[in-house]
């Protein structure tokens, strides 16, 4: 119910973008391009709850967004379940074109680690919960917000919760060696 809510929202924006691009008779393709772009990436960071300011990688939100709601199953790697480090695979996989190692701990062996407070869109966020060992991975999106596979699906959900703050680990951001093979970097300067 709630992904058809959100499919309508973005029909309405994508109509209401496509009837003032008509009536502009001083838009060019290429504004009207930037114009559904914009469009987009506001939708995007007002339903993931991402100030507009720190969304500069449309397509990840678009590949997380897809991902939205899906069932998690341990081990899955598909639409019909997902676990946490498959999750994150697949969108490194779909927005880096980068191929990512499968479990959360051989992961953080491909960070280096960053301080919470110093987390970039698209950085890795690790959790040990109720475990010494690295137990949970998620996408940082931003503005507090990470993407994650938990036990009730793919979720965004927000590091100050109680539950998260409790159990974060640290950051991580690629290592040199991993970011040379991205196709977008990830510290990509915003103007």
């Amino acid at each position: 119910m709630k992904k058809f809510t959100i499919a309508i929202a973005l029909f309405i924006s994508v109509l209401s973008v496509q009837a003032q691009t008509k009536t502009a008779t001083a838009n060019t393709a290429e504004n009207a391009g930037d114009e559904q772009e914009s469009l987009a990436k506001t939708y995007l960071s007002q339903i993931m709850g991402v100030a507009l300011s720190a969304t500069s990688n449309l397509k990840l939100f678009e590949v997380v967004h897809d991902w939205i709601g899906t069932p998690y199953r341990f081990g899955g790697s598909s639409r019909k379940g997902i676990d946490c480090s498959g999750f994150t695979k697949e969108v490194y996989s779909k927005v880096f074109n980068l191929t990512i190692k499968r479990n959360s701990r051989d992961i953080f062996s491909m960070v280096s680690p960053v301080r919470r407070n110093e987390l970039k869109e698209g950085d890795l966020v690790f959790f040990k919960i109720r475990s010494r060992r690295i137990s949970h991975v998620g996408v940082y999106l931003g503005g507090g917000r990470f993407a994650h596979a938990s036990s009730k699906g793919v979720a965004i959900s927000n590091l100050e919760d109680r539950y998260y703050s409790r159990y974060f680990y640290k950051g991580g951001r690629l290592t040199a060696e991993y970011q040379d093979e991205l196709e977008i970097p990830l510290e990509e300067e915003t103007n």
